[in-house]
């Protein structure tokens, strides 16, 4: 006894102690929680399998990015829901970003009405809950926007009805493949391109127009292919036949619902981290920018963005993780992602509650793991290294 009470009163062998006991502790309820679930099972003479997947779905979907139908096997709709998440999150992200920035930069704007109304925004947005947004965009889309018939249109090219948006759909033809390569090519001319811009400006403190050079190749190469293969995309452009528009791709009202309401509130929060990471940024910064005569626009984009950037991107990637993860909300109008699916009507047909709930969280958690990992290696990238 006199041996433990010397070890706890050491306090390098009182932490070993203390790290040991937790395990145990967390290893002892794990075991609890399994061996429960185990018997559980035996009682109501249940099974532990995937074998499921394997059987019809016996469901339509609303939205399907890959070919379905309702003989399908459940594996194929859980697929078809989570494709439907990834193009929810894909798109909500990029969309809340550029949302966001603008936001933040408006919060800090000389104009006192632009101030104010980014302001109003931010705080009406974000003070109400992700769930409200989601019905009430819902709710004003299917209920307020017009039928097909009278569709509201842009240029006779996109349509919003209650139906949904419809927009062109791009069909690939014989010498694609070239388009494809004058893509890879600028990618790979426009990353050279801003090392070479970023290593001259090293050496000789010359700035490149790396932007307008890299939007330029970005436009010119893939055209360049597009007319050397002989135009091989063609589009199929709705049209109104009888009550309904046929031809094109038809975007349901939940996915632009949805879409846009996880777009418009996570931009509250990205205005507010933007904000915070420019004021972040030392004043005689700009004072030192605008007294070697830099534009506002450049002081802002070589001198402030940069330095606000390595403060933004932390707080940032909650935010993409956030928008992912309230992604799973679309089961209230509808929206058929993976909780819908695979966590909704698979669980509920086959009632393999525990295999279906495992797997949804699984699948969240690697899709977590996966924008966490992409973003620690961006904001390891950008930021500064000590001396």
């Amino acid at each position: 006894m006199s041996y433990f009470s010397s070890l706890w009163r050491n306090e390098q062998s009182r932490g070993i102690l203390i790290q040991i006991f937790v395990l145990v502790a967390f290893f002892a309820c794990f075991s609890w929680l399994i061996s429960n679930v185990i018997s559980n099972f035996a009682t109501l003479n249940k099974g532990f399998g995937f074998d499921f997947l394997m059987l019809p779905a016996g469901y339509d979907i609303n939205q399907t990015l890959i070919e379905y139908t309702n003989r399908s096997t459940h594996l194929r709709a859980a697929i078809v829901g989570l494709l439907n998440t990834f193009l929810v999150a894909g798109v909500g992200i990029v969309l809340a970003t550029v949302l966001g920035f603008v936001l933040g930069v408006a919060r800090l704007s000389r104009n006192w009405l632009i101030s104010k109304l980014a302001y109003v925004y931010i705080e009406f947005t974000r003070n109400v809950p992700v769930l409200l947004h989601i019905l009430l965009w819902h709710g004003i889309i299917v209920n307020t926007m017009p039928h097909p018939k009278k569709a509201l249109t842009v240029g006779e090219v996109l349509f919003l009805t209650n139906r949904g948006l419809y927009v062109p759909k791009p069909i690939a033809e014989t010498g694609i493949w070239l388009v494809w390569l004058g893509v890879v090519a600028a990618l790979f001319f426009s990353v050279g391109f801003a090392r070479y811009a970023r290593a001259r400006q090293r050496q000789s403190g010359m700035q490149l127009p790396v932007f307008r050079v890299n939007l330029a190749i970005w436009i010119l190469l893939p055209l360049l292919a597009f007319f050397a293969a002989g135009q091989p995309i063609s589009l199929s452009f709705p049209a109104l036949k009888g009550f309904n528009f046929r031809g094109g791709i038809q975007l349901p009202p939940e996915f632009v619902a949805l879409t846009f309401a996880l777009s418009i509130y996570t931009a509250a929060f990205i205005g507010e981290i933007v904000r915070a990471g420019i004021i972040a940024v030392d004043k005689g910064q700009r004072e030192a920018a605008e007294a070697i005569g830099l534009r506002p626009n450049q002081v802002m984009n070589e001198v402030i963005l940069p330095q606000a950037r390595r403060i933004i991107i932390p707080p940032l990637t909650s935010q993409y993780l956030n928008l992912t993860k309230n992604s799973s909300l679309a089961i209230a109008i509808g929206y058929m992602d993976i909780v819908a699916t695979l966590g909704g009507i698979t669980l509920n047909q086959t009632g393999r509650e525990m295999e279906a709930m495992l797997m949804v969280m699984g699948i969240y958690l690697i899709i977590s793991l996966i924008i966490s990992a992409f973003m620690n290696w961006y904001n390891s990238r950008v930021r500064l290294v000590g001396r």
